[in-house]
């Protein structure tokens, strides 16, 4: 819990000048928006599905790669917000410029056939896994 109840009728002087200052990390950075990418990775019999949330985002500044077994998600996002008064004089103007990444790794995928999708902000991606034979055997001790 964040905060810790306390007696009502708790004495001024009997408070301990480190609580202050206890839950001032968290409350400080909880006012930040989260930079990481909210995924959720699912195993199927025969692929890995990638549900990634990327909101507000543009197709095109979104980059997908599959490389050494990693998968890596890469986005960034400009946004500009510009007020003007009647005569078109500006008032304000703001930016705002924002990078994400994450990258997974995976072993074992048929990497030819990898497919990604992108709806309404949610970035969906199938990574099939490779056929390959089982090629270890058992010898048998003389």
């Amino acid at each position: 819990m964040a905060f810790e109840m306390k007696p009502f009728n708790n004495s001024f002087f009997d408070v301990n000048p480190s609580d202050f200052f206890k839950d001032f990390g968290r409350q400080f950075f909880d006012q930040f928006p989260s930079q990481n990418i909210k995924t959720d990775i699912t195993e199927l019999d025969d692929a890995y599905e990638v549900e990634a949330e990327l909101p507000g985002m543009d197709k095109d500044n979104i980059q997908l790669q599959f490389d050494n077994n990693i998968l890596t998600i890469a986005g960034k996002q400009t946004v500009e917000n510009e007020e003007q008064d009647d005569e078109g004089r500006v008032i304000q103007r703001e930016r705002s410029y924002s990078n994400v990444s994450r990258q997974f790794s995976f072993n074992n995928i048929d990497k030819d056939n990898i497919t990604a999708s992108y709806n309404n902000g949610m970035l969906h991606v199938k990574l099939p896994k490779s056929q390959q034979e089982d090629t270890s055997s058992n010898i048998q001790i003389d």
